[in-house]
């Protein structure tokens, strides 16, 4: 039931007039620092105002590379300073360094699957700035990646609508302990 009111609670939320203001802001700084990705707050925000899905994707997406941007010179200027912080704060020095062996072996185009995949994307733009990643692939691969996950999400609330939403209110629960089960499997996978 925890996931419901949390649910109820945003689909409120997400019709503030304010809300594309505090979504920015969350995707701003999902992709440097902070841990709860973006989607949380688009998808009740697409429910809640279906006509502008498009432009709350594009939205979450332009902020989020912004955010991904910050991330990387974090990562190429301030390392020391604050990268090193962050990837403390959040216990990732093991999944930071597999992070920094996957870029070597595949190159920019992990930036791309991190940016679509629910990874944690933070550590891919931090790691590419510590890499010296050229700058042009890192965000060309962000605005690509990035670009894929978050007009998905909106697509598949757009078409699906009511019926949609009312499965997701029913199912929500289930739904939410799935995701936290993943982000677990994700964090042991990435220690």
């Amino acid at each position: 039931m925890i996931f419901r009111w949390m649910y109820d609670r945003m689909l409120r939320w997400a019709a503030h007039r304010h809300a594309p203001i505090y979504l920015g802001l969350v995707s701003f700084s999902e992709s440097s620092f902070f841990p709860i990705p973006p989607d949380v707050m688009l998808a009740p925000m697409v429910l809640a105002r279906r006509q502008q899905a498009w432009w709350l994707a594009g939205l979450t997406t332009i902020t989020s590379v912004l955010g991904g941007i910050a991330g990387y010179l974090i990562g190429k200027f301030l390392f020391d300073e604050f990268g090193q912080a962050i990837i403390d704060f959040y216990h990732a020095q093991a999944g930071f360094e597999r992070v920094k062996l996957w870029f070597h072996e595949y190159g920019v185009m992990v930036v791309f699957v991190a940016g679509f995949s629910p990874i944690p994307y933070k550590l891919f733009t931090v790691a590419s700035g510590v890499l010296g990643l050229a700058f042009v692939p890192f965000a060309a691969a962000s605005v690509v990646g990035r670009g894929m996950r978050f007009y998905l999400v909106s697509g598949l609330l757009y078409w699906g609508g009511q019926p949609f939403e009312e499965f997701l209110r029913r199912r929500i629960d289930i739904l939410g302990w799935g995701v936290v089960g993943l982000a677990a499997i994700a964090y042991l996978l990435l220690r």
